[in-house]
């Protein structure tokens, strides 16, 4: 009898490789409409709302477990990557913060999870990675690109802020570089510049992201399609789609600030969240 590793399990469950757009389109999307939806106005109020269902959702499925396993090796190879490398330190929390700008790329599975609950009203976690199953795996791994050019543009831009402020030599520990961007006019002017060039990364995102992904699960849409309604999504809905991002980002801070523990629950609420405030704008067909 042979035991599989780890590996060897995955695969065998989910046939990744045979499963990247193998569902026909009739079979995995709930509307054969490939036209630019229907996008409506929506209240503040709806923004709490999409977050109680979000919650609902995470607390149905349990995906913290999910997190627990990605989020802490992550964190955990950066950090001691930093502490052997002094260069990386200055960009751990432009890479902490990135999660905004790829969080909508990795949250996709959530958005999958609370799909089916809306269509079957069941859910589990292995649900996430039906979105390999996807017709629209290409544009979603076409958006997922862009994300990541945004991810790496944005930590060019950090780095050439600590160069131009408190560079360009790497800080020679954790303490000195901490000591030096809280108690120096040089390391306040990184924090603003910062969080102000930041600030633009992200509204950029939240702009062309906030409902693309959802929505290339949810009907047969090309690439364009989807950046162009949730351009129009956040034209026509600028102060509830503002408050989702204050939300996120209060939320992203909150998380990890105890040793990004808090991520654990705030990313897959967030996820869940966002497709219940899609949903909201993008009436089912």
């Amino acid at each position: 009898m042979h035991i599989r590793n780890p590996v060897e399990w995955v695969l065998g469950q989910f046939h990744a490789t045979e499963m990247l757009g193998s569902a026909a389109p009739e079979a995995y999307f709930a509307t054969a409409d490939s036209g630019a939806p229907l996008v409506r106005r929506i209240r503040l109020a709806d923004v709490f709302r999409a977050l109680r269902l979000g919650w609902e959702d995470f607390t149905a499925a349990r995906t913290d477990l999910i997190m627990l396993w990605l989020i802490y090796p992550v964190m955990a190879a950066y950090l001691v990557a930093a502490d052997i490398y002094g260069q990386l330190i200055p960009l751990l929390f432009p890479v902490a913060s990135g999660f905004a700008l790829v969080g909508p790329l990795f949250a996709i599975g959530f958005y999958e999870m609370s799909r089916q609950r809306e269509l079957t009203g069941q859910m589990h976690w292995r649900d996430g990675f039906n979105v390999l199953r996807s017709p629209a795996i290409g544009a979603i791994a076409g958006m997922g690109l862009v994300l990541i050019a945004l991810f790496l543009a944005w930590l060019a831009v950090a780095e050439l802020v600590y160069a131009t402020t408190l560079g360009p030599m790497p800080p020679p520990g954790w303490l000195p570089f901490i000591s030096a961007v809280f108690t120096t006019p040089r390391g306040w002017e990184m924090i603003v510049l910062g969080v102000g060039l930041g600030a633009v990364f992200a509204v950029l995102v939240l702009v062309i992201a906030s409902i693309s992904f959802p929505l290339l699960l949810d009907r047969p849409a090309t690439l364009g399609t989807a950046i162009r309604t949730s351009v129009l999504a956040a034209t026509r809905n600028p102060a509830p789609l503002a408050l989702w991002g204050a939300t996120v980002a209060s939320g992203l801070v909150l998380g990890a600030i105890p040793a990004f523990a808090g991520l654990i629950v705030v990313l897959p609420v967030l996820g869940h969240g966002t497709w219940h405030l899609y949903r909201t704008m993008v009436p089912r067909a």
